[in-house]
């Protein structure tokens, strides 16, 4: 299950957690941590510019080494060298697409996991449709956005409100495990509670704090986080529960002692960072 490490070692954990199948222990979130931090994987970001620094001191903190990689004409070479391939498209116009179907091409060849972060999706047409097409030409070892977004790529009449979901984590749970069904992904939903799906298994994490979503680009930095676990894990289920895990566990820490949004956002950085 962990890419490049010992399986021997982390067997017995890697059991724990599938007989568990709606949590992660402490102990699974510990390995995990520990084999990002030991393969330190090369995460290809193709990102937009809200959520550049926010994503890449993520990674750093977690122990993962990013990139931030949008010209097209060097997609296949840094492709080459990536652990993981992440691609949100939260800024997007025809030339950002041309890379990031370029970039999926290329990490699909080589066997590479590509997350997908479909912002905005059924905020525009045009935007639904890029994602649509990302997924039907790349197809995504794990896509990750939340209830509205998760919706709007099964459902062509939901809309959402800008890059807030409009919708529930619970509402999008049906829509999830159609688009895995279709899709061969891994869909994960953020929300009050996170639900990751293959389309009949459901892993769910709850936890965080209010605060994650008065922070700008938190979904697009678990995301990224998706993509460090998925670069050293094999089981997208297992990668990416466990990077939602990690996320929701660092934002419980850091609300107990943020005064607001601000100090939410150095202080997730920090327990991120601390995290073993």
């Amino acid at each position: 299950m962990f890419v490049g490490l010992d399986w021997a070692v982390f067997s017995g954990l890697y059991n724990d957690f599938i007989a568990m199948k709606t949590t992660i222990s402490s102990d699974v979130l510990s390995a995990v941590i520990t084999a990002v931090r030991t393969k330190s994987p090369l995460v290809h970001n193709i990102t937009n510019y809200v959520v550049m620094n926010n994503s890449a001191n993520a990674l750093l903190a977690i122990g993962a080494s990013p990139v931030m990689a949008h010209w097209t004409s060097e997609m296949e070479e840094m492709t080459a060298i990536a652990g993981a391939l992440v691609i949100n498209i939260g800024t997007l116009d025809d030339k950002w697409i041309e890379g990031m179907i370029a970039a999926g091409l290329a990490a699909s060849r080589r066997g590479t996991p590509v997350v997908l972060d479909p912002v905005g999706a059924g905020a525009t047409s045009q935007r639904t449709e890029a994602a649509l097409r990302i997924i039907e030409q790349c197809r995504p070892t794990i896509i990750r956005g939340n209830a509205s977004e998760i919706m709007a790529l099964v459902d062509a009449g939901i809309k959402s409100k800008g890059v807030d979901s409009s919708a529930s984590s619970d509402d999008a749970l049906e829509s999830a495990k159609r688009l895995a069904a279709a899709t061969g992904a891994v869909v994960v939903i953020s929300g009050e509670t996170d639900y990751i799906t293959n389309g009949t298994d459901v892993y769910t994490v709850e936890g965080g704090s209010p605060i994650m979503t008065s922070v700008t680009g938190m979904g697009c930095t678990a995301t990224a986080v998706v993509g460090a676990c998925a670069a050293v894990v094999a089981d997208p289920m297992v990668a990416a529960t466990a990077a939602m895990a990690l996320m929701s566990l660092a934002g419980e820490r850091a609300a107990e002692y943020s005064r607001g949004s601000g100090s939410m956002q150095i202080n997730f950085l920090d327990e991120l960072y601390n995290l073993r």
